[in-house]
């Protein structure tokens, strides 16, 4: 609470930031109306004030203001501070009550409401309430100065210092909840506002935002940076970065002007035309589709080193991590693809969540599983020879079938009090799930209604806000098709179907063909409705054409009309060209025969479809680990598509490292070991190909014959396509041998060290460290993880890996419980992405029954932890429950 007295007093908020008021107007500016408040309706300003942004909150400031525009201005010269000022101009609507803003920054002085000193404040939980007295109707101004951080992590705007050449970077990352982090504002996605950027930074700097520059000013050793006006954008996608940045601009005749940024360091590495090509081809495509021209008035691509994230879709200024984007080697199809899809992916959401976004954070998955679709969408037409729909499948649906069989699953709308647990709404339901969903959608609807819809959905809510709601209103207006049931089932319901072929055999034909569907899970809420689905059904034949079936499943049961009286098939797939969302399972004869050929079917989307059904009948228990290993050694020496390889290569890779008995590894170990290196050098194979057998080997060799072979590469008696091998493959070496603790492990290591001097170095020996079997370097580590505020957060989690290697569960079974106590503490001070990969790394890499009881204790006596910390947790546990499972059913085999 503040003090009323003196016309500057300071007040504490209770995060710590400290308050004064006086000063100066603020800036008015436009942006979208929001939904009419009711008068006399304004609930009081405690109910209100809940840690966070409270729904409560949200829809109140909604309904009461409109029009919002900020005027940040912001000195960029202190290391790990800034000092700014900030106007912010909106219309509020009569008897609409206190208004409310949020910050959490360091210090907030000098607050002003049309010009007038306030002084009779009050501050919680990092919001700051003004009385109603001092506002009028229509436009308001209020304008304050503060002071907010800068750091290595947990802060607003993250800095990296590059220890190469001594540069230093800036960037902002505010998502989900964050810019109020560093600026007073109104922080939820559906008050947008127009942005004004005023920057001022080190003349040696460029500084770029989310609009062009409108104007720079230099005064000897320090610029000025004054940016247009935005559109009116949700402010977790605003953003601004700076610093001395190698800049490559394309600006054609015709075309639209692209700059690409990256770090001066690594400038070396940037393939450029490549990536503004990908860019600007993506963006071409996107207008062309959608009929709706890019929404924003410049276009940048910004490589930013130590990004915390894999990329962030901030609006036409796209943040990408350097460690996917920059290669230091010749990259494989899949690493090429994965750039692609990431490229178009974040693009997609300059229109799918920054033109258009959603209303609040329980449709999350409007945002993000959409621009995945189109991702995919947009990699069939531009790069019609990949196979995207292949990629479509293995990068996004087992991830989601493995969480919808957990206690964690949730529906794809998301029920969220509030943003300080948004975190928890990210994962596979949202990025998986959903555009797996929206494929179903587009086949059952067809791909002209499906195209028409989204055109409508775009017009009608440019610059706004919309729900899940809107969108299918939108789909079923144009296709005529009811899709009420289709959003029930789809987008409100936890799990999904498991889907089973009967199919009964008469004389050599068949005498009936069904597909039965329930829940994979148990809801316990009496709910024993179906999912609506269209399908394709094949009835493969070795010797003949295989025939393809069209069915409806909306109930528990459906006849495949059109099977009757055909002959017997070899096998029947119930989902054809992976249209379906489910958990497709092989009956018993197909599986038999599937197993026996996969090398014989020739499509490569249906094979690596069978391919995921077979690896199902592991996790099931109904196939040893040990046998799909030897399926995968004998099939994938006649199999030449490389992301079909290298799926089932993880796939055995798993098997080995995690399902498997320990009694049955050293014997397995040889065999996959010894295939592994035979295929580095297999003169048949592709340069990609050969490259994913030897990333494979240098993450699993356990066997003297293996370590031998890694030795050999690293001194260069064995050389990779005709070369010594690249510092990408050397550190991964090096990071096997110290998780194995070898003799030479710790030698080969300081060597490795010493020897790079590539700006990546420092990244790739401080994640080759985690490795370390040595007791007394997992606890600098780990307190490294807790205590060291300069550690980039992305160097952290991309170590946990390596921690946590299975090799060493002994050693590091003594820091998950540790681990499990600093949950909260994950969530609270680091960004994102780095709560669910603290699980991932310390849960996900256990595979014994005294961890699971550890974790089960754990959850016990914790019952009350918050759903966006138990969620991921119960994901982790249910899989470490599967793989204990699993691997003790192997060792009764």
């Amino acid at each position: 609470m503040g003090e009323k007295n003196g016309a500057s007093r300071r007040f504490v908020l209770k995060q710590g930031a400290v308050f004064t008021v006086g000063g100066t107007l603020a800036q008015s500016g436009i942006a979208f109306a929001a939904t009419p408040a009711r008068p006399g309706t304004a609930p009081p300003a405690g109910e209100l004030l809940d840690r966070g942004i409270s729904e409560k909150l949200a829809r109140h400031r909604a309904a009461a203001l409109s029009k919002v525009a900020y005027h940040i201005k912001l000195d960029l010269t202190q290391t790990d501070r800034t000092a700014g000022s900030v106007e912010i101009g909106f219309d509020r609507k009569p008897r609409s009550g206190d208004v409310i803003f949020d910050f959490r920054g360091l210090e907030l002085n000098n607050l002003r409401v049309n010009g007038r000193p306030v002084q009779d404040l009050r501050t919680e939980n990092g919001h700051v309430v003004v009385p109603e007295r001092h506002f009028t109707r229509g436009r308001n101004e209020i304008a304050a100065d503060f002071t907010s951080r800068i750091a290595k992590s947990g802060a607003a705007i993250i800095r990296y210092d590059d220890t190469t050449d001594g540069s230093r970077y800036l960037y902002t990352l505010f998502v989900p909840w964050d810019a109020n982090l560093l600026f007073p504002c109104f922080d939820q996605p559906d008050l947008k506002g127009r942005i004004t950027w005023d920057l001022t930074a080190p003349s040696a700097w460029t500084v770029l935002a989310n609009s062009p520059v409108a104007r720079r000013t230099s005064t000897g050793e320090v610029t000025r940076w004054e940016f247009e006006p935005t559109p009116p954008i949700p402010l977790y996608v605003s953003s601004f970065a700076a610093g001395p940045w190698q800049a490559w601009h394309s600006d054609e005749p015709g075309k639209r002007p692209i700059t690409l940024y990256a770090r001066k360091s690594r400038a070396g590495e940037v393939d450029v035309e490549p990536l503004i090509k990908s860019n600007r081809d993506t963006l071409h495509w996107l207008e062309t589709w959608l009929s709706t021209p890019y929404p924003f008035a410049k276009y940048d691509m910004v490589i930013a080193p130590a990004f915390p994230l894999g990329a962030m879709e901030d609006v036409a200024s796209i943040k990408y991590n350097e460690s996917t984007t920059l290669f230091r080697e010749p990259p494989s199809l899949s690493q090429k693809l994965n750039r692609e899809q990431v490229i178009y992916h974040e693009i997609s959401h300059q229109w799918f969540g920054n033109f258009v976004t959603m209303k609040w954070f329980d449709d999350l998955w409007l945002k993000e599983g959409f621009s995945t679709f189109v991702a995919a969408y947009l990699q069939d037409s531009l790069q019609p020879e990949s196979g995207a729909w292949k990629t479509f499948y293995i990068r996004l649906k087992p991830q989601a079938y493995n969480l919808e069989v957990t206690r964690a699953t949730t529906p794809l709308w998301q029920a969220l009090p509030n943003l300080a647990e948004a975190g928890g709404n990210y994962g596979a339901i949202v990025y998986n799930k959903a555009p797996a969903v929206l494929k179903q959608l587009l086949f059952l609807i067809g791909e002209a209604s499906f195209r028409k819809g989204l055109r409508s959905f775009l017009a009608r809510h440019a610059y706004a806000n919309a729900t899940w709601r809107d969108l299918l209103a939108a789909m079923e207006a144009f296709s005529g098709v009811s899709l009420e049931r289709f959003g029930r089932q789809y987008f409100l319901r936890r799990g999904m179907p498991r889907v089973d072929t009967e199919l009964s055999l008469r004389g050599g034909r068949i005498a009936e063909l069904a597909l039965t569907q329930k829940s994979v899970i148990s809801e316990g809420d009496g709910s024993g409705d179906t999912w609506p689905m269209k399908l394709s059904v094949r009835l493969g034949y070795a010797s003949g054409e295989d025939v393809i079936l069209p069915v409806r499943l909306d109930g528990p049961r459906a006849v495949v009309e059109g099977a009757e009286g055909r002959p017997a098939p070899d096998y029947v797939w119930a989902n054809d060209g992976d249209h379906g969302y489910g958990l497709f399972q092989l009956d018993t004869r197909s599986a038999a025969w599937v197993r026996k050929n996969l090398g014989s079917i020739g499509d490569p989307l249906l094979r690596v479809l069978l391919w995921g059904a077979i690896w199902e009948e592991v996790r099931e228990a109904r196939m040893a680990p040990r046998e799909f290993i030897d399926l995968a050694i004998h099939e994938l020496r006649r199999e030449s598509d490389e992301q079909i390889a290298r799926f089932v290569m993880f796939r055995a890779s798993t098997a080995l490292n995690f399902y498997l008995p320990d009694r049955q590894v050293a014997e397995a170990a040889r065999s996959w070991d010894r295939f592994l290196a035979d295929q580095t050098e297999a003169a048949q194979l592709s340069y990609g190909l050969r490259k994913e057998y030897l990333d494979v080997l240098t993450y699993d060799a356990t066997s003297p014959e293996a370590l031998e072979v890694l030795r050999a590469f690293l001194s260069g008696k064995r050389l990779f396509d005709g070369a010594k091998i690249r510092p990408t493959v050397r550190w991964n070496i090096v990071t096997r041998l110290l998780a194995l603790d070898t003799t030479d492990a710790k030698a080969l290591f300081e060597a490795e060290r010493s020897g790079d001097t590539s700006p990546d170095a420092v990244r790739q020996a401080f994640l080759a460290g985690a490795a370390s079997a040595d007791p007394a370097r997992k606890e600098e580590y780990f307190r490294r993880y807790v205590e060291d505020k300069s550690l980039n957060e992305a160097w952290a989690y991309q170590s946990f890996a390596n921690f946590n290697d299975p090799a060493q569960a002994e050693v590091t079974i003594h820091f998950l419980e540790r681990a499990l106590g600093r949950l909260a503490w994950a969530k609270e001070n680091r960004t994102i992405a780095f709560l669910p990969m603290w699980i991932r790394g310390f849960v996900g890499q256990r595979r014994d029954e005294r961890s699971l009881e550890m974790i089960d204790r754990f959850l016990a006596v914790n019952s009350a932890i918050p759903a966006d910390i138990r969620r991921p947790l119960l994901e982790a546990r249910d899989e470490l429950a599967r793989t204990v499972k699993i691997r003790t059913m192997a060792a009764k085999r």
